[in-house]
C-alpha cells in the first residue's frame, strides 16, 4: 500500500459531488483499516519470533535443552529478525494511523460542509 511521502491520500479533492468525495474517502478508510489489521498481525508474529527465540536461547544457556548450532542460529535469527520486523512495522503502523486520522478529518469536513 502506498500511503505517500506526506501521508496524502491518493486522490485529489476536487470541487465535484461531495457524496462521491465522501464515498472515495470511506473506501480509502476501508483500505487503511485493512492495512492496520495487517500491521497488527505482523506485530504479533514479530513478538512471537522475539519471544520464541529468546526462550530458546535462555533454555540453551541454562541447559534445559542441548546445544544445537542450527537451533542457536534460528533462535538468534528469530530475535534479530523479529526485532527488525517489529520496528519497521511500528513505523508503518504510525504512518497508516496518521493517514486514517487525516482521511477521517477530511470526511468530517466534507460531511459538515454538505450538511450546512
Amino acid at each position: 500500500m502506498n500511503i505517500g511521502a506526506n501521508e496524502a491520500l491518493p486522490f485529489e479533492a476536487d470541487d465535484g459531488d461531495p457524496a462521491e468525495e465522501i464515498a472515495r474517502i470511506e473506501s480509502r478508510l476501508d483500505e487503511l483499516a485493512d492495512a492496520m489489521a495487517r500491521c497488527r498481525k505482523i506485530r504479533l508474529i514479530s513478538q512471537i519470533a522475539i519471544v520464541a527465540g529468546g526462550i530458546w536461547l535462555l533454555a540453551a544457556l541454562i541447559g534445559i535443552i542441548g546445544f544445537d548450532p542450527m537451533g542457536l542460529m534460528a533462535a538468534i535469527a528469530g530475535v534479530i529478525g523479529g526485532t527488525v520486523m517489529y520496528g519497521s512495522n511500528t513505523t508503518t503502523s504510525l504512518q497508516v494511523d496518521a493517514a486514517i486520522e487525516k482521511a477521517e478529518a477530511m470526511r468530517a469536513a466534507l460531511i459538515e460542509a454538505r450538511d450546512s
